[in-house]
């Protein structure tokens, strides 16, 4: 016989393979189960064995989940206590929502009995993040967990599976085999419409003088970057992406790099030159679309999404259709209406520049960002040219993991990418900070023979500091960090700062993160110069047996701002001119 904590643990093992959290009353069976089961790959029906993996915060586990499906699109599994432990994990929840991250988080719950005095109302607060949860029961807890699975990968969304607390040693009876999970196919070109304004969009394509593709993180879970390669080659369109879409397009010398204020000042006006452009798997948020100023008026948006509807008022067109399957059905509709150019191989470099509305060099030019030397104006390291010198000096096989504040745009600005899955943003869907140091962990465990590259802020770095040592264990040799410390909150400095309000609340003392790194097993330096990054170079060349995880403690200045934050600040000094205009006029 086998508890139902037991039959949790046995199920989720045959669909995850790794699992992060904190032990606590309300998990503590599942884990041991999950132990002495899971672990020594005895799980019924799994090819391997299931990891776990300790964190230090509640909210780590969530977010270490998160980061191992962003790094290698396979769900993970968080697990935490009832109550504190719970309601310690909304903020990370909220994030993998909004971000539609698929993973699963195993919770203690209060007893069917009723509510204890220390219990909240768990389901409650997931729905009020966005949040479905799934309770198990005596007779159901193996069903259940397959159902919450199938849900968070059938709705690209986090789950809860709760297990109440005078439930999880009750016996279950035989743990049955776990059943194969029942996910529906990428959506397709099912109706006359969708087919009628593909016609439509491909005959825009083929009239256009120039055409843009961009793409974005739908695009990669989708596997579309093959097909997204043959349409821009057939199309012979620019290509750009999203941050999360960064290198999905096989040829380069025709990508302009990221679209809105993470690109640089020239691409973005080739952007806005197109007469036609096509987003696949990109929402059009406010910042790729630089807040309605990415295109020109008068541009033919076509947007192929899996949303129920267009997501920006610009969009001309819409298909509601999977990324790989529509931009497929484009590339085959494109090649018919042009057979002499329907294989690649048909298209020699000659030929296709003679073809393009922009030559490689052009384009290479274009999305060349500022290259700046030293000290800013305040004496200390200007974060554009730390950001030059440390693309230089880190490994070549890195996976970056970003946390969220004024800092995001310089990782995203100079530091290339291999592929989609070795950049990830873990908190900008949701505007939060401090998720950093546990993403290294998911990603840690995901791609474990690369190196993980935190880029995180003093403030931020400072809110998940209870997972720096959580980031040390588990990447090792094979990860370092990059804190951007300009003691101070930058976002709200370069914004509210500028408007006028009262920034002793922005500031953040110095914080001496070398030391702290040093204090939890890290090696560290601290950079005033950028010869102080040569370093970096150093630890680099060692074998990473003999190296420890690296923190740099980057002092940087405070007064250089990033070109996102630079439109942002614009737009809300333009609302709030807007604002007070209005009660001007009023009064």
């Amino acid at each position: 016989m086998s508890s139902v904590s037991a039959h949790v643990a046995r199920t989720l093992a045959h669909y995850v393979d790794a699992v992060f959290g904190v032990m606590g009353n309300g998990n503590a069976y599942f884990l041991d189960a999950l132990s002495r089961d899971a672990l020594s790959g005895n799980a019924a029906g799994t090819d391997s064995a299931v990891s776990f993996t300790a964190v230090r915060h509640e909210q780590g586990a969530v977010v270490a989940a998160d980061a191992y499906f962003r790094a290698s699109q396979k769900i993970a599994a968080a697990t935490t206590t009832y109550g504190a432990g719970f309601t310690n994990t909304l903020t990370a929840l909220a994030e993998a929502a909004q971000a539609r991250v698929p993973l699963v988080l195993v919770t203690g719950d209060e007893p069917t009995s009723g509510r204890r005095p220390w219990d909240v109302d768990q389901i409650a607060l997931a729905s009020g993040v966005g949040v479905r949860t799934y309770t198990v029961g005596r007779s159901d807890a193996s069903a259940t967990t397959t159902i919450a699975v199938e849900h968070a990968l059938t709705y690209q969304v986090p789950v809860v599976l709760a297990i109440p607390y005078d439930v999880a040693t009750a016996e279950a009876g035989e743990i049955p085999d776990a059943a194969p999970l029942r996910l529906p196919a990428p959506l397709s070109l099912d109706s006359d419409h969708a087919s009628a304004t593909l016609d439509t969009l491909v005959q825009a394509l083929v009239t256009a003088k120039r055409p843009l593709l961009l793409a974005g993180r739908g695009a990669w879970l989708a596997d579309a970057g093959e097909a997204l390669s043959r349409l821009a080659e057939l199309s012979r369109a620019l290509t750009v992406t999203t941050a999360l879409g960064r290198s999905i397009f096989a040829d380069d010398r025709y990508d302009l790099g990221v679209a809105g204020g993470f690109g640089a000042h020239g691409a973005m006006e080739l952007v806005r030159q197109a007469d036609t452009a096509v987003v696949f798997g990109a929402s059009l948020n406010q910042f790729t679309m630089r807040f309605g100023e990415l295109f020109a008026p008068g541009t033919a948006l076509f947007q192929v999404d899996t949303a129920p509807a267009a997501t920006h008022a610009h969009v001309t067109g819409f298909i509601r259709g999977d990324a790989r399957v529509v931009a497929e059905a484009a590339a085959e509709r494109l090649a018919a209406r042009h057979p002499e150019h329907a294989s690649p191989a048909d298209h020699t470099p000659l030929a296709r520049n003679s073809q393009r509305w922009r030559t490689p060099h052009e384009v290479a030019t274009a999305r060349t960002y500022t290259q700046v030397q030293g000290s800013a104006a305040d004496g200390r390291v200007d974060p554009r040219a730390a950001a030059q010198r440390l693309a230089e000096l880190l490994p070549d096989d890195r996976v970056v993991v970003s946390d969220g504040g004024h800092f995001i745009g310089w990782a995203n600005m100079y530091w290339p990418v291999a592929a989609p899955n070795r950049h990830m943003m873990v908190g900008t869907a949701f505007q939060s900070i401090g998720l950093g140091w546990p993403s290294v962990v998911g990603a840690a465990r995901a791609q474990p023979e690369s190196t993980i590259v935190l880029t995180t802020g003093d403030g931020g770095g400072l809110m998940a500091l209870a997972d720096l040592e959580s980031a040390i264990r588990t990447a090792g040799g094979r990860g370092m960090a990059v804190v951007w410390n300009d003691a101070a909150y930058g976002a709200e400095v370069h914004l509210y700062g500028l408007l006028g309000l009262e920034q002793e609340p922005m500031r953040i003392p110095e914080v001496d993160f070398a030391g702290l790194a040093r204090a939890a097993g890290a090696e560290a330096i601290v950079v005033h110069t950028l010869d102080d990054l040569d370093a970096v170079q150093a630890w680099r060349e060692r074998d990473v047996h003999d190296r420890k995880f690296l923190v740099v403690d980057l002092r940087i200045s405070g007064s250089v701002v990033a070109p996102y934050q630079e439109e942002i600040v614009h737009v809300n000094t333009m609302n709030a001119a807007r604002a007070q205009q209005r009660v001007t006029q009023d009064s």
